[in-house]
């Protein structure tokens, strides 16, 4: 079998996520018959059929499926080389530690960096939405994440976990206390994915009720979390740590005692052999052990 041509890749991706050959060639800023006859060489390379089409409908076979799911991680592992040996190329020595709200990793990435004077020990701030993402890519070579994360791909160190809290407009009757149960959020709006809290959305009467209208908007920052939240449009919930860096005179919070813990982790690309991950993630251990 031939080697895959991840430009043919990207390609047969655009198609998978579209369904449709003109939109995916417009999308791709190619013609649709260039596109067409590139899918086709990539199946004869793979020996398989990867779309059943006809004039009107475009699917996926299972071997299309098949593809659809191997390919991003394809892709980014062939970006996250190139980004390294482009780094490497230009004499750049350079690790990049991803973070997430509220987490403090100056002492390590310190650490890092005094034991490597001719290294650039640098940080990136990352979110829910790309945390993982950001690692598999290259852009960061480690990056503490928050679980719940698809872990496919990664290699996973847990490091810490701490209790959960809810975050409250200031005036809201749960206000002064110090604990409150999941179950006394019940009627309460949630302005984040419900899947994030599963524990809620088990219990919670708004996704069976008949107003639809107020889903969770789309927030991706812990700031505009909390402006929604001081203005009254609901609550969110977040990891002790955050909360209290973000900390606010016109929101409070309170700690879940009936859920379970965030847990924290060190994440990095599965398979990747690096003297620096291991030596930083030592470093992370050893500060965490330290202050916990």
């Amino acid at each position: 079998m031939a080697d895959l041509d991840l430009r043919k890749v990207r390609y047969f991706l655009a198609v998978a996520e579209h369904l449709n050959f003109g939109r995916a060639a417009a999308a791709l800023h190619i013609a649709q018959p260039v596109l067409t006859r590139q899918i086709r060489a990539l199946e004869k390379e793979l020996h398989a059929r990867l779309f059943d089409r006809d004039q009107r409908h475009v699917e996926l076979t299972e071997a299309g499926k098949q593809l659809a799911t191997d390919a991003p991680g394809l892709l980014a592992e062939a970006d996250a080389a190139r980004l390294r040996v482009s780094r490497a190329a230009r004499g750049s020595g350079t690790f990049v530690v991803g973070f997430m709200p509220g987490l403090i990793v100056s002492g390590p990435v310190r650490s890092l960096g005094e034991a490597h004077p001719d290294l650039s020990v640098e940080v990136r701030r990352t979110g829910w939405d790309d945390q993982v993402a950001v690692i598999l890519d290259g852009r960061v070579d480690v990056g503490y994440v928050r679980l719940p994360v698809d872990q496919r791909g990664l290699t996973v160190e847990r490091l810490f976990e701490e209790p959960r809290v809810a975050v409250l407009p200031a005036g809201h009757p749960l206000a002064g206390a110090g604990e409150i149960t999941v179950a006394e959020l019940a009627d309460e709006h949630l302005l984040q994915d419900p899947g994030a809290v599963p524990e809620w959305r088990d219990i919670a009467t708004e996704p069976r009720g008949r107003d639809t209208a107020r889903r969770a908007p789309s927030l991706l920052t812990v700031e505009e979390k909390l402006e929604h939240v001081a203005i009254g449009h609901g609550i969110v919930v977040l990891p002790l740590s955050t909360a209290a860096f973000y900390r606010r005179p016109d929101v409070a919070q309170a700690t879940i005692t009936d859920i379970g813990p965030n847990r924290v982790c060190l994440a990095w690309r599965a398979g990747r052999r690096s003297r620096l991950i291991s030596e930083f993630v030592a470093l992370a251990r050893a500060e965490h052990a330290d202050r916990h």
